[in-house]
């Protein structure tokens, strides 16, 4: 979770599909001009190859202040690129 909200700080593209679970991946990916201003991560837990992080990132967009809450789920997969973390979801908290 850390890495990929460092990658959207980095505008790190193709950090971000390739930890994105294939099935789940978007085709192209556009990132919005935002200041990313911190992350919290409120909690993670796993079970076999399955995981949970529960998180709020602050931001600012076009100067305004904001926060995503959200809980994501991840998988771990082995393939090629060897074994590593991917994300397939997340369900967005309201504030």
């Amino acid at each position: 979770m850390r890495s990929r909200y460092s990658a959207y700080v980095l505008g790190l593209l193709d950090y971000l599909l390739k930890t994105w679970h294939p099935a789940m991946a978007p085709g192209d990916l556009e990132l919005f001009p935002t200041k990313w201003l911190g992350l919290e991560v409120i909690s993670a837990a796993s079970t076999g190859d399955a995981g949970v992080v529960e998180f709020v990132a602050r931001c600012k967009v076009n100067g305004k202040a904001e926060r995503m809450h959200e809980t994501s789920r991840f998988v771990r997969v082995r393939d090629a690129l060897g074994e590593r973390w991917v994300y397939i979801d997340g369900d967005q908290h309201p504030e």
